[in-house]
């Protein structure tokens, strides 16, 4: 089976061509082997580029844990370079099917190859039903924007809130799928290992959230640090910026523009004055290869 390994600002996928190939049976337990870091060849999940009947191609998103999830920011703006420079489909607009619905990427190429994406992601959601999320007394109507966390979360521990600067307050953000934003004043202190998988899995998100710290440097630039639903810390997570971008600029601490950096590199993340949220930045291939389908030691 061949693959080919592509990542956005480090957010790094396993993509399978099923344009020309068949679709793997189980591509569930697929994604958990494959992704391995260690015995697998490695990757925040396992992405399908499929042929689509409503759009130019679609994708299916696995999560390395091998839950499939809605949508990926970054994993979309890869699989339209794989299908440009490929020449699967060869224009520079696209239209991609996915969890979320169907959604336009936009492309920048050089010497034939795409060298840059910028994905329209729709628009954003706040109410509690659409993220979704259940916090005792807030209605399903209530938009999540910096809820104090006392009255929502109700963490059993928080000897970590002080070290890190977090302000105590949430804001949620579906893209398509949950997000948890927790504003801080010193990424390098969270103990994301440890409180990531907690927030992850709080009763509150029925579908599990991803979780993400920010630092907002100034109204131009935030820095952000990631527990990903699914695959754990990842270096970036497109859905992610947006959600951060957008949950900023909601509370007033940045603009509608944002350069978000990101452990893995920068992403450039607009709120447009037609409510969708724009997300963009460079994609690469970094390899391919085949996978012998050898399942990992346990």
């Amino acid at each position: 089976m061949n693959f080919t390994k592509m990542h956005g600002a480090g957010n790094d996928y396993i993509f399978l061509d099923c344009f020309r190939r068949p679709p793997p049976e189980q591509p569930e337990e697929l994604a958990k082997i494959i992704s391995h870091r260690h015995y697998g060849v490695g990757g925040d999940g396992l992405i399908l580029i499929c042929p689509s009947s409503v759009a130019d191609v679609r994708m299916r998103i696995f999560n390395a844990d091998g839950s499939e999830a809605e949508m990926c920011g970054n994993g979309i703006r890869c699989l339209a370079k794989y299908v440009y420079d490929h020449k699967l489909v060869r224009r520079k607009e696209l239209r991609v099917e996915t969890g979320r619905g169907v959604l336009h990427v936009r492309l920048e190429a050089e010497g034939g190859k795409a060298k840059w994406a910028e994905v329209d992601m729709g628009e954003p959601m706040f109410e509690a039903e659409q993220i979704p999320a259940l916090f005792p007394n807030v209605p399903p109507h209530e938009k999540i924007i910096a809820l104090s966390a006392e009255d929502t979360l109700r963490l059993d521990r928080t000897d970590w809130a002080e070290d890190c600067g977090w302000d105590r307050h949430i804001t949620c953000v579906s893209m398509g799928n949950p997000h948890l934003i927790l504003f801080c004043r010193h990424l390098e202190r969270v103990p994301l290992a440890e409180v990531g998988p907690k927030l992850e899995h709080h009763p509150a998100f029925p579908r599990r959230t991803n979780v993400h710290f920010v630092h907002v440097r100034s109204p131009q630039e935030a820095a952000m640090r990631t527990w990903e639903r699914g695959s754990g810390i990842t270096l970036a997570c497109g859905t992610g910026a947006c959600a951060a971008g957008v949950a900023a600029a909601c509370t007033g601490l940045t603009g509608r523009k944002l350069l978000m950096h990101v452990p893995g590199g920068k992403l450039e993340v607009r709120w447009a004055d037609n409510n969708h949220v724009f997300l963009a930045g460079e994609a690469m291939e970094v390899f391919s290869g085949r996978w012998p389908n050898v399942a990992p030691r346990t």
